[in-house]
Formats: C-alpha cells, sequence, structure tokens
C-alpha cells in the first residue's frame, strides 16, 4: 500500500507565518552560507578582547587546577564517579580535557573556542528560527549574537556548559522539527536523534530540561493537537530530565561540594514574588543593557511591603491577557513570552541556587530564555519596518550599537582584578566582590588597598568566616597582631575547622608572646590539616617557650618529610645548638646540604657552627663554598674575614673585610673589625 504524504500542519498566529525577514539582500549575499558566516564574523569580532583574557572566577576549579584533566584515568572519573567538582557536567569536562590536552592551560585556546561556539549558536539559532517561520529570523540571531548580556557566558571560561547546553538544546529542537515534519521509518531516526542531542544538552548542563516544555509549545505554535501520541513521544524527553534533574539536586545536596554553609531559605511566598521580580529584572536588561556587572546587587524579599506584588502580579496580568487574545494578535508573541519564562523557571528561586547567597540574579542565566524576547523583538522590527524601507538602516544601527557594547563589556573580564574592581564600582555593596578584589590585591602585595577592601566586606557581610579571617591575616602583614586576633577569633567561632584561621591565630598570639594559645592553636590546625609549614612553626613557638625537646621533635618531622627543603633542617640544628649538642647541630647541618648543596644559609649555618666549635679553618672553607654562589653577599664576606683573621691570616682578613665594606660601606661590623686587626698590625 502506498503510503500517503503527511500533510503540512497549518501554521496558525499572525506574528510569525513567513520564512524569513522582509529584509533581503540580493544575490550571493543572500546565501545562507554568507549569512552564517557573517554572523560568525560578527561574534569574533565583537569579542577580539575577550580572546586577550585569561582565567577568572571558578575557572580554577574547573580548568585551571582540575586534576581529572590530568590524571590518567580522568576521562572515567568525569563520566563514571561522584567527583566533588562542582556539579556533573560531564560533557564540558571531556571539552576542557581534550582542550588541555592541545594547548594546555593557555588561555587564548579556552576562550577562541568559546567565541566560535558562541557564534555556532547563533547560527543554529538562525536555523531554528527560519524553521518556525519566524519573521527576522537572522535579525534576531544577530542581536543574540552581539547582545551585551551574553558577555558573561562567552566571555567566562567556564560557561562553556551554557554554550555546550544551548548548542545541543537547539539541535533537539531542530531534530524533532524533522521528527514532526517527516514520514515513515525515517522520522524515528529524527526522533532518536532528538533524544539523543537532548541527553547531551543535559550532560552539558541539566537547566536544559526544560526543552520538553519548548516541544509543546512548539506543537502549540504549529496548532498542532496535543493528543495522546504527541504526550507519549514526550514522555520519554521529560523523564530523562526529571531524572537528570534529580541527580543535580542529590549532587549538590549530599557531596558537599560547597565551603560555605547555604543558608538562603525562602518561603513559597516569597519565592513567587522572587520570581516575578527577576523576570521583568531580565527582560529589563535585555531591552535596556546598562551597569551590567558580574553580581548583581542582593534583594530583600519581604511579603510585608506590597510593593514587591506588583512585579509577580503584572507578570499574573499579562499572562492572562496574552492567553484571552492570542487568537487577535497570533499565538507567536504568546509563544515566545512563555518561552522566556519557561527557560528562566530553573532559575527564578524555585529551585534554591547556591549563588544566591551573593545574588538572585545572573547574565549568564538568561543565555537561553533570551532567545524568546530577541526573537519577538526582531519579527517586530521586521513587521513595522518592512515597507518603509527603514530596516536595513535600523537593522544596521542595532547591531553596531550591541557589538560596541559588547566589545566594551568584555573589558571586565580579561583578569580577577578587572573583573572584581568592575563589580564593587557597580556594586559597592558587595561583599563577596569586596573580599575577592581584596585577595586578589593581598596575592599582589598591595595590602594597604587589600585591607581596605577586607574590611568593606566585614562591614557587609559580618558573618562570614573567610572574610572575617582574610581580614585578620592582612591585619598580620601590616604587623598589627593584637588588632588581628580578635577577627581571627570571630571567624573560628563561625567556623571552628577553618585551617587558614586557626593556624594565623596561632601565628598572631605567637607574635605577641602568648604562647600557650599559639600552641593550643596550632595544635587545632594539625588536627584539622597536618602541614609541614604549621608543625615547623609550633615547633619555633616551642622553642620560644623554651620547650627545646618539643621543638626539636617538630623539626625532625618536618625535615624527614621535607628533606629538600633546607629551611627545617637550619631550624633543628639552631634548636640542637641552642641545647648545646654542636655536634649533632654540624651534623644536622652537613646532612641538609647533602639535598642541598649549594644552599647560603645551610653554608653560613654550618661555617658559624664550626666557629663555635674554634674550627676556623672549616668555617672558612664554608664560607668560600657560600661566596662561589653569592659572592655579592656583604655578611659572606665579613664571616670569612672573621675566620681568616682567627687563622692569623690578618691580611686575607683585612681583602674580606674591605670587599664587604664596598658592597655595604655602613656595615659598622666589618668598620670595627677592621680597626681591630689595623691596630694589631701597628703594635
Amino acid at each position: 500500500m502506498a503510503s500517503r504524504s503527511k500533510p503540512t500542519p497549518k501554521r496558525k498566529g499572525k506574528l510569525f507565518s513567513d520564512a524569513s525577514s522582509p529584509f533581503q539582500p540580493a544575490g550571493w549575499a543572500r546565501h545562507p552560507l554568507t549569512l552564517a558566516g557573517l554572523l560568525v564574523l560578527l561574534v569574533v569580532v565583537a569579542y577580539l578582547p575577550a580572546l586577550r583574557a585569561g582565567f577568572i572566577w571558578d575557572d580554577d576549579a574547573y580548568v585551571t587546577q582540575n586534576p581529572m584533566f590530568t590524571d590518567a584515568g580522568g576521562l572515567r572519573e568525569i563520566w563514571f564517579s561522584a567527583h566533588k567538582q562542582s556539579q556533573y557536567f560531564p560533557l564540558v569536562y571531556t571539552t576542557f580535557r581534550l582542550e588541555h590536552t592541545l594547548w594546555g592551560l593557555n588561555p587564548i585556546g579556552f576562550h577562541l573556542v568559546n567565541v566560535l561556539w558562541h557564534g555556532l549558536n547563533a547560527v543554529l539559532v538562525w536555523t531554528v528560527l527560519r524553521r518556525l517561520l519566524v519573521p527576522g529570523a537572522w535579525l534576531a540571531a544577530a542581536i543574540f549574537a552581539l547582545h551585551p548580556v551574553q558577555v558573561e557566558t562567552v566571555a567566562w571560561v567556564t560557561e562553556l556548559k551554557n554554550m555546550e547546553s544551548l548548542f545541543f538544546y537547539l539541535l533537539a529542537v531542530l531534530a524533532w522539527l524533522k521528527f514532526d515534519d517527516s514520514v515513515g521509518r525515517r522520522r524515528w531516526g529524527c526522533y532518536a536523534l532528538a533524544l539523543a542531542a537532548y541527553m547531551l544538552a543535559l550532560f552539558a548542563k541539566t537547566t536544559a530540561y526544560t526543552l520538553p516544555a519548548a516541544l509543546v509549545l512548539i506543537l502549540w505554535l504549529r496548532g498542532q493537537r496535543f493528543a495522546w501520541p504527541r504526550m507519549f513521544q514526550i514522555l520519554p524527553f521529560l523523564l530523562i530530565g526529571v531524572g537528570m534533574g534529580a541527580l543535580t539536586v542529590w549532587w549538590e545536596g549530599h557531596l558537599g561540594n560547597f565551603n560555605q554553609e547555604f543558608d538562603v531559605t525562602l518561603s513559597p511566598l516569597q519565592r513567587v514574588l522572587l520570581a516575578g521580580r527577576a523576570l521583568w529584572f531580565y527582560a529589563g536588561k535585555l531591552f535596556w543593557p546598562v551597569d551590567l556587572t558580574f553580581s548583581y546587587p542582593g534583594w530583600d524579599i519581604d511579603p510585608a511591603q506590597l510593593w514587591q506584588y506588583v512585579p509577580a502580579t503584572a507578570c499574573l496580568v499579562l499572562a492572562v491577557l496574552l492567553w484571552a487574545r492570542y487568537k487577535k494578535i497570533g499565538r507567536g508573541p504568546t509563544a515566545a513570552l512563555v518561552f522566556f519564562a519557561a527557560a528562566l523557571s530553573p532559575l527564578l528561586g524555585f529551585i534554591m541556587e547556591y549563588t544566591f547567597l551573593y545574588s538572585y540574579v545572573a547574565d549568564h542565566y538568561q543565555y537561553l530564555a533570551s532567545l524568546g524576547l530577541i526573537a519577538l523583538t526582531a519579527a517586530a522590527l521586521s513587521r513595522w519596518f518592512a515597507k518603509t524601507g527603514l530596516l536595513p538602516a535600523i537593522q544596521s544601527a542595532l547591531l553596531l550599537l550591541l557589538g560596541c557594547l559588547t566589545w566594551h563589556q568584555c573589558a571586565p573580564y580579561h583578569d580577577l582584578e578587572a573583573l572584581w574592581r568592575d563589580t564593587v564600582a557597580k556594586n559597592p555593596r558587595s561583599w563577596m566582590a569586596q573580599h575577592n578584589l581584596g585577595l586578589e590585591l593581598f596575592g599582589r602585595h598591595q595590602i594597604d588597598e587589600a585591607l581596605e577592601h577586607y574590611e568593606a566586606a566585614v562591614a557587609l557581610h559580618p558573618g562570614g568566616d573567610l572574610e572575617q579571617g582574610d581580614l585578620g591575616t592582612a591585619l598580620m602583614e601590616k604587623g598589627l597582631d593584637e588588632a588581628a586576633i580578635p577577627h581571627l577569633e570571630a571567624a573560628l567561632a563561625i567556623n571552628p575547622k577553618l585551617f587558614a584561621a586557626q593556624n594565623s591565630l596561632a601565628l598572631a598570639y605567637g607574635n605577641v608572646g602568648n604562647f600557650d594559645q599559639a600552641i593550643t592553636h596550632f595544635n587545632i590546625a594539625l588536627q584539622i590539616t597536618n602541614t609541614p609549614g604549621t608543625l615547623m612553626n609550633l615547633g619555633s613557638v616551642l622553642r620560644r617557650q623554651g620547650k627545646l625537646n618539643d621543638a626539636i621533635q617538630c623539626y625532625r618531622q618536618v625535615a624527614a618529610q621535607l628533606p629538600s627543603q633546607a629551611e627545617p633542617w637550619r631550624r633543628l640544628g639552631a634548636a640542637l645548638s641552642a641545647k648545646g649538642e654542636l655536634g649533632e647541630a654540624l651534623a644536622t647541618y652537613q646532612q641538609g646540604l647533602r639535598f642541598n648543596s649549594n644552599n647560603v644559609d645551610l653554608l653560613l649555618d654550618l661555617g658559624n657552627a664550626w666557629l663555635a666549635q674554634t674550627n676556623s679553618a672549616r668555617a672558612a672553607d664554608c664560607f668560600r663554598n657560600a661566596l662561589k654562589v653569592d659572592p655579592a653577599s656583604p655578611g659572606l664576606h665579613y664571616n670569612l674575614g672573621l675566620a681568616l683573621g682567627l687563622l692569623g691570616r690578618p691580611g686575607d682578613a683585612r681583602l674580606e673585610l674591605q670587599a664587604a665594606l664596598r658592597l655595604q660601606p655602613d656595615f659598622s661590623a666589618a668598620k670595627r673589625q677592621l680597626l681591630r686587626l689595623s691596630t694589631r698590625r701597628a703594635e
């Protein structure tokens, strides 16, 4: 029996009713490959500043310090282990591992992939909108490509997950449309392809689970009945999405991936109020993209304030009006607005996000959802200006403006300092940005400026353990140990297991002479993380307290753990010398030199130990060997001069002392020793 071709469904609606923009360039410029290439070229030009950027926030955990990219079994761990590298993003981590293999940690490679991926997504957006018969499809894709609200996704290496997820999301939509428009067995191949692409989208980012809602929306937009066969066709997509969503909830809730306690709680009413406000916020940033920033001011969601009901009420009124009048205005606008809200739904507050600690909204959250409003805007512009002849000029001006805004918006993503400075300038009440800018400045040894931002962070967020602890550490760096202690104690009152604060507090107590407290906190720090540096610091406090045996035991452990480091051997030798065990001290310095034969400090210590045992010849040999490594050291010339003087070689001693004075003219000890030699010569 001959198969009948499937009738093309009647397209209902008035806004979305033709296949392309009324603006049609002539000749070769109208070829799909030309228009697709132009989209990619526009993206590359607009994002040229991003190609010169480095890594920023979260890129360390995702890319630069991710052991799964270097371990032999890393690929298996990415896909089949409950690792603690953020959420379950196996496809993204696989891509990052491949990039790491190709160009290591050179950021330009990662940024180039992000930029090109965004360009490919723009081409797919155009392709999908054309298949849906959206007017101004190419204009919509170009607006999506150049809109500055997308910079956070494209210029931030970590957000490759956003772009990979959208890429496969759109491929799934295209395969579904092919399935919907085909007949016979081939259509089920398209169905399988749609399902596979959907799974890949979820493996990139779980928020792609809204695709089943988008498929239902496409059926409605095309005027098709949602009967039982359709429900069974969409059911596998729904089950897979629910399963991945459940996995993500488990992953965040049970693996303990977050160091800070998640303390954001909202009632059901507060979540509704937040969702309404967030929807208008995202729409506002699309239509008026000014003051875009990495972290927006936090909101106080208070049901007692009547004005906070306005955004949610306005959303409800708009939804009722659209549903009541969709036959008159067409299904297109309704579908676009519903898609915008549905795609944002996982990020509106109904499901708690860890980033809500800092802000309820973020630019990269609407990378997918923005397509709804962008398509609606492009279609409206194409309709309104189709017959006036102004569309080419308006289109060119709009894209030029958006491209310039995107170029400018790339600047804050150049590096961490630029990112946090921009965020603090636009949102000075962001304690997260103040703290992170302080961290960056502290790492650059700009201590005074770092202190200003640490203090601002603590004032804004006094309950932050890291903020209090880092302020205390910075105060210690300035020598203000007494002022640092209250902040370090505050950090430990919030989080007693904060190793850095325990270690810093122990050092601060040691510096102010409270050795008992210092020892207590060093021991607590060692219980949290047994590090050689902490053990060595404990030994130093014990030595200052006169407990030489305990100090020596600490130093021996560190020297055994780090035999190639000179400092443990030096401190062990000094403690043994202080105890009067000069022979063992000599043996310790010599053992350290077996691992560090050219270490100047160890040679100096060994030479001084030989001097203490009146073995001036061996001391002189040590100082000579040290001078071979560091001939410009006034102290070494001085010590060699002393040893030569004791050996009865005043002429050679005088030469070394004179060399010390040439290198350091105000070396008073060398002057006195030289005068003493001259006096003896005169006698």
